[in-house]
């Protein structure tokens, strides 16, 4: 397991351990693991762009999970995002190949999927709006390009799941759309603004990896994502699990863009990151809703409603008391 201190990675780790798989994972020695430490896992330490510590984590090792991911889309300079997002896959992807991998399941994002006129995109969209997209969509996009070329041309067995906007309990970061949950449990949240994405509980993006496993194809990606989410809906259901009232102001999309821009000009100012950016904006409003027929045909996979995941996610962060 690779980024098994993550929100997903730790709850994939969760779910093999309960099924009674032998696993280990590489993590970074600053990596906060407290998610996974209790479990009865083999743990080496490392980094996807030490290609050596990836050699030696994957040896004798069947299956690879990857769940690296810089999601920084805020930062100024993207190469960060390209390093451990691209480079640091075509490192694993490389480590898998000369250590005999039988399958690797890849992490990807629902943001590469391509525009459908219907409003309703597939695996069979092609990712199309390549122009408009902030560099933190492009890196994944080029991510998942390499990896489907590793596919075809080096007979490379990677199968790639496209993940909703993930939500659900032991969100120890939290992940940026898991503190928006946060905030407005938290009555810290006093505005709306259009935009959203698809979205799946934790557990049941965990499950639908562990699928991919055995009955993905290889070659072959899978949007994982119960239903789309919007941003009014998803405060409304977060105050409404913390018995809180939900946010009443709506924001235009021009005030949003606005204040990001002036957020951008005065952290540039100070020298620090913001992640209210302009880039940040287009990631959370200008995202493709999708389908997951796919996933739940091919993989047999059948997730929980959206709402039991976000009341996991609120008792979390309310218990959490941070």
């Amino acid at each position: 397991m690779l980024g098994a201190s993550g929100f997903l990675g730790s709850h994939i780790t969760k779910e093999l351990v309960k099924q009674g798989r032998d696993v280990r994972i590489l993590v970074r020695r600053s990596s906060d693991i407290r998610a996974c430490r209790h479990l009865g896992i083999e743990r080496f330490y490392g980094d996807v762009l030490d290609i050596q510590s990836l050699r030696d984590a994957m040896q004798g090792c069947d299956i690879v999970y990857h769940c690296v991911v810089d999601t920084r889309a805020w930062l100024r300079n993207p190469a960060p995002l390209y390093q451990v997002n691209v480079d640091g896959l075509k490192n694993s992807m490389d480590a898998a190949l000369e250590s005999g991998i039988q399958r690797f399941v890849y992490t990807s994002t629902f943001a590469t999927i391509g525009r459908n006129p219907s409003g309703i995109s597939s695996e069979n969209d092609s990712f199309n709006w390549w122009d408009s997209a902030p560099e933190y969509v492009r890196c994944r996009v080029k991510a998942e390009s390499t990896l489907l070329e590793y596919c075809q041309n080096k007979a490379f067995p990677g199968v790639v799941c496209c993940i909703g906007n993930t939500y659900g309990g032991e969100d120890f970061a939290p992940t940026p759309h898991g503190r928006l949950v946060r905030d407005a449990a938290k009555h810290h949240m006093p505005m709306y603004w259009n935009g959203g994405g698809p979205s799946v509980g934790i557990i049941d993006a965990a499950q639908a990896m562990i699928l991919a496993e055995s009955k993905g194809k290889v070659g072959e990606r899978y949007i994982i994502a119960e239903r789309w989410v919007g941003y009014k809906e998803l405060f409304a259901l977060a105050a409404k699990a913390a018995g809180v009232a939900p946010p009443k102001i709506h924001m235009p999309m021009f005030m949003m863009y606005a204040m990001a821009g002036i957020s951008e000009v005065v952290t540039r100012m100070l020298g620090r990151e913001n992640n209210m950016s302009v880039s940040s904006i287009k990631c959370s409003s200008e995202l493709v809703n999708t389908d997951n027929t796919k996933a739940m045909k091919e993989l047999g996979w059948s997730p929980r409603p959206i709402e039991e995941s976000i009341i996991d996610a609120v008792d979390f962060y309310l218990r959490k008391r941070t």
